[in-house]
C-alpha cells in the first residue's frame, strides 16, 4: 500500500525514471556517453525513484570544458551586473513556485519529514534575492597607497567552481554555494551526493529556464569517481565541499596539487552545555530539535549533552519523555505530522546500529531498528530505514560514540555531574571536531563567556534576555 503510494506521488511530481548529467551535451551522446547507472531509493519505502546515468570520466572532462568555453565567451562572466542581478531574481521567483514539489521531492529521495523540508527549502529563495541585491549595490573599494597612485580593489570571477554537496541538506547546501557562485559571474558545476541528486538537477533546470545560459550551471550525478575526476581538473579554480572529514583530507590533497582555492566543511560532534540557571522547558525541547532534526543527519547536530549536576535527573528525565513522544510520532515522512524521517539508507542505519552497539554507555531509549507499523498512521517501518531517536548515558570519554560523529539519532548525555563552568568547557572542548555548540542558560553573562571559552566556529546561546552568542571563522 505505502509502495503504490510512493509511486502515485512520484507520478504527480513528475520524478523522471532516467536522469543524466546537466546540461546533456551532444557530444556527450554521439560518443555514447555513461555505460553505468544507479538508482536512487526513498529511504522509507526501499522502493526506487529513478535511475541515474553516472558521468564517465570522458563525460567529466567534456562538462568542463563546456563551462569553461561558456566562461571564457563572457556570455556570464562579463555580464553587467545588473543583468546577472536580474536573472537571479527571475530564479528567485521561479524557485519560491515550484517550492511545494521541490520538498516533496526532497523528502521522497531523503526520507526527511516534509513539515522540516517546507521549512527548510522556504527560505532558499533569500538567498538568491541576496546576492541579486548585492549585486546592484556593490561598490569598488579605493586602498590608500602613497605616491601618485590609483590603487583600488574589484571583485572578478574565478573561473569554473565545482561544488560537492551532501545528501542530507540536498538544495539548501546547493543554493547556498550556488548562489553567490553565480552572482560573482563562475562559471560552476555542482556534484551532489548520489544518494539525492534529483532536487538539484531539477534547480539547474529552472536556473536555465530563468536565463543563466547554458554551461555557466552544470550538474554531474554520481559518486566518488566522479567528485576525484572533477576536483582534479586542472580547469578548475575553486573547489567548494561539504562532505566528511575522511573525504575532506582526500579532496583537499588533490586540490592542493592544482594550487585550487579551496572551501571545506567537514564532520563534527557537537557538544550542548545545559547549565543549572536553564530553563528547563526550553532546554529539553531546544536539545531535543538539535540532537534530532534530520534524524541526526547534520554536521552540526547535537550529540554530546553535558547537564550540570543540579538539573541532571530532572533535565534527563523530561528529555528522555520528550524523546519517547517523537518516536510515538514517527511515521509517513510526506505526513505533515509525522516527528522524524528516516536515516538515509539501509547501509548507513547499519553504521548507526554498529556504533550504538559497540558502545560502553548504557542505552536508555531506542538503539534498534523500528519495524512493525506507526501508531501515528499506520505506516510500515519494516520497509524503510527506521532508526529511532537514541539516548545513551555513562559515556566513556575514551568511547568512539563520544568521539567519533555517528550522523544519526544517537547522543550521549554525560552522566559524570558538571559542577563548574570550566568542567563544562572541558568537557565540550574534549573533541577533536570544532563545527557546533551549544550553551542553555538564562545568565547573559555566563552565555557570552562560555561562548568565548568553547572551541567551535558556530555557537548558539539561549537565554531569557540574549538570543544568541556566536564566533566566526
Amino acid at each position: 500500500m505505502a509502495l503504490n503510494a510512493s509511486k502515485r506521488l512520484q507520478a504527480q511530481l513528475n520524478v523522471r525514471q532516467r536522469y543524466t548529467a546537466f546540461p546533456k551535451l551532444l557530444q556527450l551522446e554521439s560518443q555514447g556517453g555513461s555505460s553505468n547507472e544507479f538508482s536512487v531509493y526513498d529511504p522509507a519505502t526501499g522502493e526506487a525513484l529513478c535511475s541515474i546515468a553516472e558521468p564517465s570520466a570522458h563525460d567529466v572532462e567534456a562538462i568542463v570544458k563546456n563551462a569553461q568555453s561558456a566562461f571564457e565567451s563572457g556570455v556570464w562572466s562579463r555580464a553587467p551586473a545588473i543583468h546577472r542581478s536580474k536573472t537571479l531574481a527571475k530564479l528567485a521567483r521561479s524557485l519560491e513556485e515550484e517550492l511545494p514539489t521541490l520538498a516533496q521531492i526532497e523528502t521522497l529521495q531523503v526520507g526527511r519529514t516534509i513539515r522540516e523540508m517546507k521549512a527548510q527549502l522556504g527560505r532558499l529563495p533569500e538567498w538568491l534575492d541576496y546576492f541579486a541585491a548585492l549585486l546592484r549595490t556593490e561598490q569598488g573599494y579605493v586602498a590608500p597607497t602613497q605616491g601618485q597612485l590609483l590603487n583600488y580593489i574589484q571583485r572578478v570571477p574565478l573561473g569554473v567552481v565545482a561544488q560537492i554537496t551532501p545528501f542530507n541538506h540536498p538544495l539548501l547546501i546547493a543554493v547556498k554555494k550556488i548562489a553567490p557562485a553565480l552572482a560573482a559571474g563562475n562559471s560552476v558545476i555542482v556534484k551532489p551526493s548520489e544518494l539525492a541528486p534529483i532536487t538539484v538537477l531539477r534547480f539547474a533546470e529552472l536556473a536555465q529556464e530563468a536565463g543563466v545560459p547554458s554551461g555557466v550551471l552544470s550538474v554531474l550525478p554520481g559518486g566518488a569517481a566522479v567528485g576525484r575526476a572533477l576536483v582534479e581538473n586542472p580547469l578548475i579554480k575553486k573547489v567548494d565541499i561539504t562532505v566528511g572529514t575522511q573525504a575532506g583530507r582526500s579532496i583537499g590533497s588533490i586540490v592542493g596539487q592544482n594550487l585550487a582555492s579551496f572551501t571545506a566543511e567537514l564532520g563534527g560532534k557537537a557538544p550542548i552545555v545545559v547549565f543549572n540557571d536553564a530553563d528547563l522547558v526550553s532546554a529539553v525541547n531546544g536539545v531535543a530539535f538539535a540532537s534530532f532534526v534530520a534524524s541526526g543527519q547534520t554536521c552540526v547536530s547535537g550529540t554530546r549533552i553535558i547537564v550540570q549536576d543540579k538539573i541532571y535527573d530532572e533535565f534527563l528525565a523530561a528529555f528522555l519523555q520528550k524523546v519517547e513522544n517523537i518516536r510515538a510520532g514517527m511515521g509517513n515522512p510526506q505526513e505533515p505530522s509525522s516527528t522524524m524521517g528516516t536515516v538515509i539508507s539501509e547501509a548507513h542505519l547499519e553504521r548507526i546500529q554498529r556504533s550504538v552497539k559497540g558502545t560502553k554507555g548504557k542505552v536508555v531509549a531506542g538503539g534498534e531498528r523500528m519495524t512493525g507499523t506507526s501508531s501515528l498512521d499506520g505506516f510500515d517501518f519494516s520497509q524503510g530505514a527506521f532508526f529511532p531517536p537514541t539516548v545513551v548515558t555513562d559515556v566513556p570519554l575514551e568511547d568512539d560514540l563520544w568521539r567519533e560523529e555517528t550522523f544519526g539519532p544517537v547522543v550521549d548525555v554525560f552522566t559524570v555531574h558538571m559542577q563548574t563552568e570550566a568542567e563544562g568547557v572541558a568537557l565540550a572542548n574534549d573533541c577533536k571536531y570544532g563545527l557546533g555548540a551549544g550553551i542553555w542558560t538564562t545568565d547573559i553573562s555566563r552565555g557570552h563567556r562560555i561562548a568565548a571559552e568553547i572551541e567551535a566556529v558556530h555557537l548558539g546561546a539561549d537565554s531569557r534576555k540574549v538570543a544568541s552568542a556566536g564566533k566566526m571563522e
